[in-house]
């Protein structure tokens, strides 16, 4: 009984100081070795420096040593197309294009076609803010829907569920389950209407309800911000080429290059097969393809390239540094004995493994503050379990992959999760202001997208 409060507790403090501002690279350690302690003086046999050197540390480089390339250059693609102003053009387009009356559906359309280009989440925020900030201003739109606007675009569904997209919460099953990015494409269509529409009709519904009180953009602060100087912008088709050539690379390379070579080494000299690496190497080329095309585009509107690529770097670090300790930490906690009353509770609520493998990797989601780092201890602790489960009930792999992304994307987003801090930091607003109308679309809404293609998938839909 001890072990399962040792681990309540320690999930309760990291989820409070996460969202208190400490970082997690710090708490994770220590708040797994606070639920170790708690399993020595239930009966236990753990060792405290042994769990941290050999569990936690093991596991957190493990991550790295699987996701760094990916991590690298989604930093590097999103801060090039950050500092040379293509992400900046193509906002800039949209809103001119989408025009007067539309301004919602301008800000969350330019930070879904950046995000699943393969620009970072934060890259989106910041990059949209300010010309969201003067569009809603014009408008006299409540500028606390400007938030939930931003998260529905670039925290939902070109994250987890378009197929193709780049972003890392895509990429994890691959290794799992032998497939690709474009897992379940159909399957991925459906979760992306139901939040894209979804999250839209809440937002204009909200905006509605907001004029019929008089409530107009506000009184924020911001009056320094004047939306974007566009004299020096790339124009909107080179600004996109190199978000084209990273789906469109990938596709070609995970589809007809990687499958037809002759990759018997792997098995003889590597010990692992072509299956389990294509997806990476696909992703990892056309991420590699898209950051020269865009440092080649532009090349002359960089102050310094050698500065924003150096910049890039050092955000990689951060951001992947970030969820290995989150992994680290989740993998010292399924190693205790209390946590399989956890695992059992989370894999015997449903005989489909479709439904197990959803909550696991929403409910680890959501006490991480990760999706990545959620659905990454998620599929290293069951995907055996739900593969072996899906094979006698012939469920796809595919399937599982799109469930399993778009799963993690729901409960990660919690009022302590890491990115909705930031994007609050960055537009200068709180959590009473915002977070009820960013929790409808990045939990609820995309709560409902998972049950809907959890029910498609398992009868037969890919």
């Amino acid at each position: 009984m001890l072990g399962v409060i040792g681990i309540i507790i320690s999930l309760g403090l990291l989820m409070y100081l996460a969202y208190r501002g400490w970082s997690v690279i710090i708490l994770a350690p220590i708040l797994a070795l606070l639920a170790a302690a708690f399993a020595i003086f239930d009966g236990g046999s753990v060792h405290l420096l042994a769990t941290y050197t050999e569990s936690f540390m093991v596991n957190l480089a493990n991550y790295v040593k699987n996701y760094f390339p990916i991590f690298l250059l989604g930093a590097l693609f999103g801060k090039v197309m950050d500092d040379s102003g293509a992400a900046k053009s193509i906002a800039v387009f949209i809103s001119d294009k989408i025009g007067k009356g539309k301004e919602i559906w301008a800000v969350v359309l330019s930070c879904a076609i950046i995000t699943y280009g393969g620009v970072s989440l934060f890259v989106a925020a910041f990059a949209i803010y300010p010309i969201g900030a003067a569009l809603f201003k014009e408008a006299d739109i409540p500028k606390r829907l400007l938030p939930p606007a931003i998260a529905l675009g670039a925290f939902t569904f070109t994250m987890t569920a378009i197929p193709g997209t780049p972003q890392i919460q895509n990429a994890i099953p691959m290794k799992y389950f032998g497939t690709d990015a474009f897992a379940a494409p159909i399957l991925g269509v459906v979760a992306a209407v139901i939040m894209l529409f979804g999250g839209m009709f809440w937002l204009t519904s909200r905006l509605s309800k907001a004029r019929a009180l008089g409530e107009g953009y506000g009184e924020h602060g911001d009056s320094h911000l004047h939306g974007t100087d566009t004299t020096n912008l790339p124009s909107f088709t080179v600004s996109i080429l190199p978000i084209l050539f990273v789906l469109v690379g990938n596709f070609i390379l995970s589809k007809q290059v990687f499958p037809n070579i002759d990759a018997a080494y792997l098995e003889t000299d590597y010990k692992t097969t072509l299956t389990a690496v294509l997806g990476s190497w696909s992703l990892i080329v056309s991420l590699i393809i898209g950051v020269l095309l865009a440092i080649g585009l532009n090349y002359k509107r960089f102050d310094d390239i050698l500065r924003c690529l150096r910049e890039g770097v050092q955000g990689s670090f951060l951001a992947i540094m970030n969820t290995a300790s989150e992994v680290g930490y989740g993998n010292v906690i399924k190693g205790l004995a209390a946590f399989s009353i956890v695992a059992a509770g989370m894999t015997s609520i449903s005989a489909n493994p479709l439904v197990g493998e959803a909550i696991s990797s929403s409910v680890l989601a959501g006490i991480t503050g990760s999706a990545s780092g959620g659905l990454s201890i998620a599929l290293e602790t069951f995907s055996e379990t739900f593969m072996a489960r899906a094979a006698e009930q012939g469920i796809s792999p595919e399937v599982l992959h799109r469930v399993a992304s778009v799963a993690c994307g729901g409960l990660d987003t919690l009022p302590h999760n890491g990115a909705v801090i930031t994007l609050l930091g960055i537009t200068g607003m709180t959590h009473k202001q915002c977070y009820a109308n960013i929790g409808m679309c990045t939990v609820v809404i995309p709560t409902i997208a998972v049950i809907a293609i959890i029910i498609l998938g398992s009868f037969g839909v890919v």
